[in-house]
């Protein structure tokens, strides 16, 4: 209940405060008639209409669905892997989105089939997990070991690619593909959060209904086996669901780093590692924080500061806190 409070808390903070001053009997009505149907647009200003309604409340969900996607993803592949360690980025998904966007961004839609920037990062995102999975696999089953190591040499391999799109992007190019690497959520739009939202949703509902199954996984791979578990088919089904998630949603806010894996690591050390649980909660915390996150990069700065800046920045210093408490107590 802490946490959904708290989510709600960082909902509302980040649509009413911003660079832009909006007077709070003003907020309300604007969301009144948004989401409630009351009162009349024209009794509404357009101008804070605009700044409430097709700026900020579309860019605080996104960050709501995006936070709470790669913290999903992060608590599945730690429990895949067995790896407190593991993130949504390990198995170079976030590596094959960021090729296929900057070939994009670099070299035009006509390079990855006329696709735009979010779906060919979400095509490429798939196409990196394939190339896992075929590599990952040792006598017809999935080691975690393997998976990492293939995870980690695609994802270098694809990151080389990235590299050299961007040696060869104009100044003007360079400044939005380090953008979109970085992660940022300004672009937002109420058309692009429907997609990521039910991916999201049905992800995190699919896997709470497998919590039972990843709790196995955490007992080893003999353990799980003679419980009734089918590992190679397991994991191949938790693979490509945290790679779903991880693919919608770093294809609408590019590549935010560390919350996938700061925010699982931290919730598993205060609610435990039972998933019914952790789930959820990291679901929450993972929303909330990247809310709360994007709210300090837009009014700490006239510039706008990435994502990606801000979550290494906030959330690497509070898990050594964490872990330093958790050793010395």
């Amino acid at each position: 209940m802490a946490l959904l409070a708290a989510t709600v808390v960082a909902l509302a903070t980040g649509v009413t405060l911003g660079t832009v001053g909006v007077d709070t009997a003003e907020l309300w009505r604007i969301l009144g008639h948004h989401l409630l149907g009351i009162g009349s647009a024209g009794s509404l200003d357009p101008i804070d209409d605009a700044i409430i309604w097709d700026q900020r409340a579309p860019r605080v969900f996104l960050a709501l669905i995006v936070g709470a996607g790669l913290s999903v993803a992060g608590v599945v592949l730690q429990a895949v892997v067995r790896n407190p360690l593991a993130e949504p980025y390990i198995l170079g998904v976030s590596s094959g989105a960021s090729a296929a966007a900057v070939a994009v961004l670099t070299l035009g839609a006509a390079a990855v089939g006329g696709l735009g920037v979010s779906a060919a990062a979400f095509a490429g995102a798939m196409l990196a997990l394939g190339l896992v999975l075929l590599l990952g696999r040792r006598g017809g089953q999935l080691a975690p070991t393997r998976l990492l190591l293939a995870g980690v040499a695609i994802g270098y391999l694809l990151q080389a690619v990235t590299s050299y799109l961007q040696i060869k992007a104009s100044p003007d190019q360079l400044a939005g593909v380090v953008f979109w690497l970085l992660g940022s959520l300004s672009g937002a739009r109420w058309d692009q959060l429907g997609l990521p939202a039910a991916i999201v949703t049905a992800c995190t509902v699919l896997l709470f209904a497998q919590s039972r199954r990843l709790n196995l996984l955490l007992l080893g791979d003999d353990a799980a086996a003679a419980l009734g578990a089918q590992l190679t088919r397991l994991r191949v089904g938790l693979l490509v669901t945290a790679a779903l998630l991880t693919g919608a949603v770093i294809s609408v806010a590019g590549g935010v780093g560390f919350v996938g894996l700061v925010v699982p690591h931290v919730v598993r050390l205060l609610v435990g590692a039972e998933h019914r649980k952790l789930l959820p909660a990291a679901a929450l915390a993972g929303a909330c924080y990247l809310a709360l996150v994007d709210l300090l990069g837009r009014v700490l700065s006239d510039t706008e500061l990435p994502l990606g800046i801000l979550t290494a920045v906030i959330g690497v210093p509070f898990l050594l806190w964490l872990l330093r408490r958790e050793v010395t107590t």
